[in-house]
């Protein structure tokens, strides 16, 4: 992985062989980032998304393998009991031009990755939601 800083701006590359999630995370806690939000897109060959199912309260996870592009990353940063908290979807293409996406879990970079990440000055922490099952936003 690789960044230069603008402002309140990071554009960053991911590199071939690294994991995405733990990349942005590991970063994010290195450089106290507590608040921003995530784009990006690039290629990769081992990819883990989710779906909740509202219903049951339940994530459902798919890995995919091969080779997809990342036609679209986004995201948010924010905190949950004082640790870095991510909130990422993806929507990837496989050689037919299928897309497929969801919540990512993971992304194992087959190529590279290009993020950018735009810092906001504050704090946003999370509570977990009984009634829907998920860690919301706690103003």
């Amino acid at each position: 992985m690789d960044f230069k800083r603008f402002g309140n701006k990071i554009v960053m590359r991911i590199d071939k062989g690294e994991e995405v999630v733990e990349t942005i995370k590991k970063f994010c806690e290195d450089h106290k980032i507590t608040l921003g939000s995530i784009s990006g897109l690039g290629a990769a060959e081992r990819i883990k998304v989710g779906l909740f199912d509202v219903l049951e309260k339940k994530y459902y996870s798919k890995e995919f393998v091969g080779d997809y592009e990342i036609s679209n990353l986004t995201g948010n940063i924010s905190t949950m009991n004082g640790e870095t908290y991510l909130h990422i979807h993806i929507t990837i293409t496989d050689d037919e031009m299928r897309g497929f996406g969801g919540h990512l879990n993971e992304a194992l970079i087959s190529g590279t990755c290009e993020l950018v990440i735009d810092i906001i000055d504050g704090m946003v922490d999370r509570e977990f939601n009984d009634d829907i099952g998920l860690n919301l936003f706690k103003f």
